[in-house]
């Protein structure tokens, strides 16, 4: 083997050697989401006159 192959190659060994390690674990608490959330919603109906008067004079149909 070459001198400059054996320098090649010494000169990557130390940088094999520094692999990065990723690690993915679990945490050993539980995952808490506290959520305050407030709903609110408007349903707006338009009705004719004809069908408006109808609702208030037999107000027994609903």
């Amino acid at each position: 083997m070459s001198p400059r192959a054996l320098l090649v190659l010494a000169a990557w060994l130390p940088l094999v050697g520094c692999v990065p390690r990723i690690e993915v674990a679990a945490p050993k608490e539980p995952i808490t989401i506290n959520m305050n959330v407030k709903i609110e919603h408007e349903i707006h109906i338009k009705v004719d006159k004809d069908v408006e008067a109808l609702l208030k004079n037999q107000s027994g149909l609903f």
